[in-house]
């Protein structure tokens, strides 16, 4: 598999945390408040366009309020089992 924005585990992340965002009961504006950044940014990250890290997923999560470990759960699950990098 090669590396893409549009791989299966990085859209299930995309969808992961657009659902926690929703879940919070957010805006894009206003995780973007609660982060210290510009709302482009979070539009960026769930359009695709940038991938976050792991820092930066751990920093998410908290701001909205949401396990790290069950999002990266549901990225497991997506990524087929003979995925390569």
């Amino acid at each position: 598999m090669t590396r893409t924005i549009r791989s299966p585990g990085q859209i299930a992340l995309i969808e992961a945390l657009i659902a926690a965002r929703k879940q919070a009961g957010l805006t894009q504006t206003e995780l973007a408040e609660r982060l210290g950044c510009h709302q482009s940014f979070v539009a960026r990250v769930e359009s695709g366009q940038r991938r976050v890290d792991v820092s930066e997923l751990v920093i998410l999560c908290r701001a909205l309020g949401a396990d790290p470990l069950r999002i990266v759960e549901t990225v497991s699950a997506s990524v087929p089992p003979d995925a390569g990098i």
